[in-house]
């Protein structure tokens, strides 16, 4: 997903961090609240940044110019709300634009739109629209189904959002940008689709995890809305 630096044209590459400043300036205040409303979660907000930085650094050439990987931003959605990984992803990429010459300083706003902007609030929704659709499952599975769904799904978002950035800046020469659109999201599907059903498992086996080790935190986050089920037991009360 991260496009290279210098690959988008100047007018391209400022439109776009144009674009993404309003939800960077937005997420930035918004992290300062959440680790004022809730000190005790910095923990499991660092670990949602690292989880970040960790799955989107792993990268699979892709496109001319670009490349496929985990976007890793749907856990952070689900925990603290799409605005706070809008500033979290913003920081991640920047530091693998500088250490890891992962993306670029020019191309930084369009690789924030697409994969700290658009893919948290498509993680959010469809984890949300999810959880109401089954709120009459077990609270686990629940859970496990709309972190998935909302992870896989934000991760061919942010693809998506990435084949159009390139079909903007390079139409085709017969079938324009709609042509050129089709074309780099048919490259992209071949290895962003496998990529985002393994990262929709990994997040929900963290989730799993986090039940157990941080169940106070989830609950506070509204995350839990009730006590996960009991495990099944053979032991009949007397």
């Amino acid at each position: 997903m991260h496009i290279a630096e210098g690959f988008l044209p100047p007018a391209h590459a400022a439109a776009w961090t144009v674009a993404a400043a309003p939800f960077v300036i937005h997420g930035v205040g918004s992290l300062t609240r959440a680790v004022r409303a809730n000190p005790e979660a910095k923990l499991l907000l660092g670990a949602s940044g690292a989880f970040c930085f960790v799955l989107s650094a792993l990268k699979i050439p892709s496109v001319t110019g670009s490349c496929s990987h985990p976007t890793g931003v749907g856990l952070g959605a689900v925990l603290f709300r799409p605005p706070v990984m809008a500033a979290l992803g913003t920081i991640t990429l920047l530091f693998q634009a500088l250490l890891l010459a992962h993306g670029g300083l020019t191309t930084l706003g369009a690789n924030v739109f697409s994969m700290a902007v658009v893919g948290p609030w498509v993680a959010y929704t469809v984890y949300r629209l999810v959880r109401l659709a089954t709120a009459s499952l077990p609270e686990t599975t629940s859970l496990g189904l709309a972190v998935f769904c909302g992870t896989a799904l934000a991760s061919i978002g942010t693809y998506s959002v990435t084949s159009l950035q390139l079909a903007l800046a390079f139409p085709d020469a017969q079938s324009g940008v709609l042509g050129a659109f089709a074309k780099f999201g048919a490259v992209f599907s071949l290895t962003q689709i496998p990529l985002a059903i393994i990262e929709g498992l990994i997040t929900v086996v963290i989730v799993r995890l986090l039940i157990t080790a941080s169940r106070a935190d989830l609950l506070r986050l509204g995350v839990l809305r009730r006590t996960p089920d009991p495990e099944p037991t053979d032991e009949k009360a007397v």
